[in-house]
């Protein structure tokens, strides 16, 4: 298995990202004829065959979602580096059981699932999600509807030893897997959502988590993307249209490229340079906002027992670190904003300085919360 375990690069690196062009030229080739290694994506259509997906407003979702699938495949394809695997290429049932385990075996970099979402409202707008639990419950339902897929196979109480969809239970016991990849499947999950809301100008349903089988079994870090809803009026004739599905398929593209290229800024295992202190400013400076009403953003860069004196020399040359004890320990943060992509820009810059396991944590009138229930709040 290829090493996943990588330092997360922020999402809004924007200057680092725009020396690379994204293109949708050239024809399609799944293997690269360059000496870099090559990164493997699966591309999972859901649904398909006798499992029609939903069919909001008589669209038929396994027939969009192979469609865009297919697209985004070729323009990944013809990029060099890139070498493509799809679960299913036809009109053809592919169990849940069957997706993540393709990827396994092929040893895949990662694997994006994509669909269509519905509801009994006139709902709308763009989701991305990653493998695990909202304790809210709001996320349970659209895991559910993609879930309970499995009642169409033969033989399913064997296959899924008895998990059942319907089951709170079930869909936590799913999570343990993902939990390894999860930074980097939230990473993944927001290049590709912000490429579509901010570029397409669609209704931003944030990325959050939810227990979709799909992505529990696949070892690498895994993202399903909710196209928009079928059942919507304006939003399921556009997600069906021809120039509807091309859009899509270049802005998941282009979220999939700008992942591949974030890490390979930031491992040891391509010989880029240091970020500078000057791409770190630059960066802050035109980094879109992702605002956290009454949320702290901190970047834990370490604890000890020794109560050492915030001086920047004493701290690698970062400025502004804050001191906090407790119990018996002091924890040093640097950093102190409601921005999360800028947040994200701190970490990497206390990374660059040698701070290699530093983290991001979140403060609520001083009660510290957890971070992956911050990101994941939706807006009311």
């Amino acid at each position: 298995m290829k090493t996943k375990r990588t330092l997360l690069l922020v999402l809004a690196l924007s200057i680092v990202l725009s020396a690379f062009t994204f293109k949708d030229d050239g024809q399609s080739h799944s293997i690269s004829e360059t000496s870099q290694k090559q990164f493997v994506v699966v591309l999972d259509a859901g649904h398909g065959g006798t499992d029609s997906g939903n069919l909001g407003n008589g669209y038929f979702e396994k027939d969009i979602v192979l469609d865009v699938t297919l697209q985004v495949g070729k323009l990944l394809a013809a990029k060099p580096g890139f070498k493509v695997i799809y679960t299913r290429k036809t009109d053809t049932f592919k169990t849940l059981y069957e997706r993540g385990p393709i990827a396994n075996e092929a040893d895949a970099d990662i694997f994006v699932s994509i669909h269509c979402d519905s509801h009994h409202t006139q709902a709308y707008g763009v989701g991305t999600f990653v493998m695990g639990i909202d304790k809210s419950g709001k996320n349970l339902e659209t895991a559910k509807k993609e879930n309970e897929v499995i009642f169409l196979e033969e033989d399913y109480q064997e296959t899924y030893a008895g998990f059942d969809p319907n089951s709170p239970e079930s869909l936590i016991a799913m999570t343990i897997i993902q939990e390894e990849y999860l930074d980097q499947s939230i990473m993944l999950a927001g290049l590709i959502q912000n490429n579509i809301v901010n570029n397409l100008r669609r209704k931003d349903r944030r990325v959050k988590q939810a227990p979709f089988w799909v992505l529990h079994s696949s070892y690498m870090p895994s993202v399903l993307v909710e196209l928009g809803f079928l059942t919507n009026n304006t939003e399921g004739k556009y997600i069906n249209s021809k120039k509807g599905r091309q859009e899509m398929a270049a802005q998941i593209t282009k979220g999939i490229v700008d992942y591949k290229t974030s890490l390979e800024l930031a491992t040891s295992d391509f010989q880029n340079p240091v970020i500078t202190q000057q791409e770190i400013d630059e960066a802050l400076k035109v980094s879109e906002k992702r605002i956290y009403k009454d949320i702290d953003f901190r970047v834990q860069i370490a604890a000890s027992g020794n109560r050492l004196e915030t001086k920047s020399q004493n701290f690698k040359g970062l400025k502004g670190v804050d001191r906090v004890q407790a119990g018996n320990l002091y924890k040093y943060y640097y950093g102190n904003t409601s921005d999360y992509n800028e947040i994200k820009i701190l970490q990497t810059q206390a990374k660059e300085k040698g701070y290699a396991t530093c983290f991001v944590v979140a403060y609520k009138d001083g009660k510290k919360l957890k971070l992956s229930k911050v990101l994941n709040t939706e807006d009311k």
